[in-house]
């Protein structure tokens, strides 16, 4: 049914509001049997591509040249990389760095996030690693101090990464301290429950299945809503230098 064209997306300089009646699917070079939701990339202005992956049972995805991490939200995934296998369930991710060759196959029918980047070297960083793991074996910590809004970082943190992803779990009414600016981007997809986003200066209903970009310095608060509680999986740039050069101590 048409609705005269509504929508709860929104574009604006600083910001996407994507919803799942927006998506538009494309296959992309380097995979078969699995189509791509390109939610951001640089033709947005972004540096770097977030994408949802809906694999048909038995389709494959090979690798990319650029930094890749993968967080499987529903069916199973058999990840093959440095001679090994791996079972990827719900809730599982992977980080690959640049040029690891590794490919992905579906045992049943999935839908993963995908996060792809150009890696930014640090003189003197050790190279980062790869890193296969669950959400559920990560511990929550409070954000600020507030039981009520939990973190799990999914990256491991230090010189070798530049970016990292968290998911953000709210207790129904939970919120931000504060709206935050700040010269980091955010890729954001909701995984579960809703609430309110503030995006610059507009305020949106947001809820399970929306993405999210959000541009450095773009004013963010987020508030969960309803009787469940909120959850998203969010990814920042990280530990660089805003002039892309290294700084000595």
């Amino acid at each position: 049914m048409h609705h005269l064209g509504a929508t709860r997306s929104s574009l604006k300089a600083d910001h996407l509001l994507q919803t799942p009646d927006t998506f538009i699917r494309t296959p992309l070079p380097g995979a078969s049997g699995l189509q791509f939701i390109v939610h951001v990339a640089p033709q947005l202005g972004a540096r770097f591509t977030q994408m949802t992956a809906e694999f048909e049972s038995n389709g494959t995805l090979g690798p990319t040249p650029a930094q890749r991490f993968l967080f499987l939200i529903e069916g199973e995934l058999e990840l093959t990389v440095a001679g090994e296998t791996h079972l990827v369930c719900p809730g599982g991710f992977a980080y690959l760095p640049p040029g690891e060759e590794h490919t992905v196959r579906a045992l049943s029918a999935a839908r993963a996030a995908l996060i792809e980047k150009p890696y930014e070297p640090e003189e003197g960083a050790p190279e980062p690693e790869m890193v296969i793991g669950t959400e559920s074996s990560i511990s929550a910590l409070p954000l600020m101090g507030d039981d009520a809004l939990r973190v799990r970082s999914l990256m491991p943190d230090g010189p070798a990464y530049d970016f990292a992803v968290n998911t953000m779990t709210y207790d129904p009414g939970a919120a931000l301290s504060m709206v935050e600016i700040h010269i980091m981007e955010h890729g954001l997809l909701m995984l579960e429950g809703g609430g309110i986003y503030r995006l610059g200066d507009a305020w949106y209903p947001v809820e399970a299945g929306d993405f999210i970009w959000m541009a450095p310095y773009c004013p963010q608060w987020f508030g969960a809503l309803g009787k469940r509680p909120a959850k998203y999986l969010i990814y920042k740039n990280w530990r660089r230098h805003p002039l892309g050069v290294a700084v000595q101590p």
